[in-house]
C-alpha cells in the first residue's frame, strides 16, 4: 500500500486480541494524560480505513508496534526498550506466516520467525516450523510450545540499525518507517491526521445507585428479574477508616472512605434470574437520609482525568469475594478458607465477629465473580459520608448493562 497520509487514533491496550479497530476508543487528550502519567494506552495508525500498525505504550517506557500487511492482517509484532544510547531497541522482532484466511483467523501459523537483539548488537534468529497438517494430534493454536523443528542462526551487527528516537506524545512518525516491514511504502511526507473522538460524558456516572436497592421487578439484559434486598449484619468501625477489599488480598493501600464511629446496617441486594440469585450490590448505610450526589472512593494516586469513556476505578476482586470491615481489622489465612470462603459456597455473606481487640468483618459474594468493581460514596447535602456502595455490575436502574 502506497499513502501520503495516516489517520491517527488511541484507545486501550489491545494485548493480541485480533481487532481493526479499538475496542474502547478514547479521546487525544486522555491518551496524552495517560502518557504523561506513564500508564497504558493504544495508538492505531490507519489509512482509508485499514489498519497499518498499532502501537502500544506500556508502563517503563516500553512499546510494542504491531503491523498488518495489505490484507489487514496482524503479520508482525517488535518489543522497543530503551537503550543506553537514549534512544529505543527493537529488541525483539517476531513474524508470521499463514497459509489462509482460516489459518490466521484461529492463529495457526505455518512460521514463526523471532529476530533477538542484544544492547550490544549480538542478533539471534529463531525460526519456528509448525508440523503438517494431520501430523499431530496436538491443537495447533498450541504449537508454539512444540514446533515440528526449527533453526537458529546467530551473528553480530550494528545495533544503531536497530535503534529508533524515543517518541513525544503525538510524534508517531518515529514509527512510520517500520511500515515498510510489511512493504507499504510512505510518500516523501506523510500527514498524520487526528481521528475525533468525543470526550463523551468522561469516567463512569453513578446512575441509579438508589434502585439497585429498591425491591421489586426489573429488566436485566438477561430478561426479566425481581430485586430482593436482603440484611448482612451490622459491620462496627472503630478507627474511623471504612475498608472495601477482596479479604484474601487486604493490601499495603486498601481502598478507604472516611465515615463515622460505631456500628451500622450493611444490606446486600440480590437479583434473582431463571438462573438463579447473585449480589449485585452490597451498602453499608451511615445516616438514615438520601444521597445527593455520588463520588467513586479513589486512592491517592488515582485521577478521574485519566479515564476513559465509562471507566472507573474499583476494588480489584481475585477470590469472587469482597468484604466491608474496619482497617484496623486484620484477617488469618486459616480465617480465609474455613472460616469465609468455605461458608460462602452456601451463603451469599459471612461474618467474621469481633475479638477483643479487633472489629467484624462483614464479606459477600461478588455479583460477577473476579474482576474490578467501583466503590460509589453517597454524600448527603452537608458533605457527609451517607453510605458506601459496591456495585457489582449486574445490572442498572434503567434496566441497561
Amino acid at each position: 500500500m502506497i499513502f501520503d497520509s495516516l489517520d491517527v487514533s488511541y484507545g486501550n491496550m489491545w494485548g493480541s486480541q485480533q481487532r481493526m479497530t479499538h475496542p474502547d476508543p478514547m479521546s487525544r487528550a486522555v491518551a496524552a494524560r495517560r502518557h504523561a502519567a506513564g500508564m497504558d494506552y493504544a495508538v492505531l495508525l490507519s489509512a482509508r480505513e485499514r489498519p497499518l500498525a498499532l502501537v502500544e505504550y506500556w508502563p517503563g517506557r516500553m512499546w510494542r508496534v504491531y503491523l498488518f500487511d495489505d490484507r489487514s492482517w496482524r503479520m508482525q509484532m517488535i518489543d522497543l526498550k530503551p537503550h543506553s544510547t537514549g534512544m529505543l531497541l527493537a529488541h525483539q522482532n517476531t513474524r508470521w506466516q499463514f497459509s489462509s484466511e482460516q489459518e490466521h483467523s484461529s492463529w495457526k501459523w505455518d512460521v514463526q520467525e523471532t529476530t533477538t537483539v542484544s544492547a550490544d548488537g549480538q542478533v539471534e534468529v529463531r525460526s519456528e516450523f509448525a508440523e503438517p497438517r494431520g501430523a499431530s494430534t496436538e491443537p495447533l493454536h498450541a504449537r508454539t510450545s512444540g514446533p515440528s523443528s526449527d533453526s537458529v542462526r546467530q551473528f553480530r551487527a550494528s545495533v544503531e540499525s536497530f535503534l529508533c528516537p524515543v517518541p513525544e506524545f503525538g510524534d508517531w512518525q518515529v514509527f512510520v518507517p517500520f511500515l515498510a516491514q510489511q512493504n507499504h511504502e510512505p510518500a516523501t511526507t506523510v500527514v498524520l491526521c487526528d481521528v475525533s473522538v468525543d470526550e463523551g460524558s468522561g469516567p463512569l456516572r453513578a446512575t441509579g445507585i438508589e434502585q439497585l436497592f429498591s425491591p421489586g421487578a426489573c429488566e436485566t439484559p438477561e430478561g426479566p428479574a425481581v430485586v430482593e434486598p436482603v440484611g448482612a449484619g451490622r459491620l462496627r468501625i472503630t478507627s474511623g477508616q471504612l475498608v472495601v477489599s477482596d479479604p484474601g488480598w487486604i493490601g499495603e493501600t486498601p481502598r478507604t472512605v472516611a465515615v463515622p464511629l460505631g456500628e451500622f446496617p450493611v444490606t446486600l441486594s440480590l437479583l434473582r434470574t431463571t438462573r438463579g440469585a447473585g449480589v449485585a450490590a452490597a451498602r453499608v448505610k451511615f445516616l438514615d437520609m438520601p444521597p445527593r450526589e455520588w463520588e467513586l472512593a479513589l486512592l491517592p494516586d488515582e485521577d478521574l482525568g485519566l479515564l476513559g469513556e465509562g471507566q472507573f476505578y474499583g476494588v480489584g476482586v481475585d477470590t469472587g469475594t469482597a468484604a466491608f470491615m474496619d482497617a484496623t481489622r486484620t484477617v488469618t489465612e486459616d480465617q480465609l478458607d474455613e472460616d469465609l470462603f468455605i461458608p460462602l459456597d452456601s451463603h451469599f455473606t459471612v461474618e467474621l465477629p469481633s475479638t477483643e481487640l479487633e472489629p467484624n468483618l462483614i464479606a459477600f459474594r461478588a455479583g460477577r465473580g473476579d474482576g474490578a468493581y467501583p466503590v460509589w460514596i453517597g454524600r448527603t447535602d452537608d458533605g457527609q459520608v451517607g453510605c458506601v456502595v459496591v456495585d457489582f455490575q449486574l445490572h442498572s436502574a434503567d434496566g441497561g448493562e
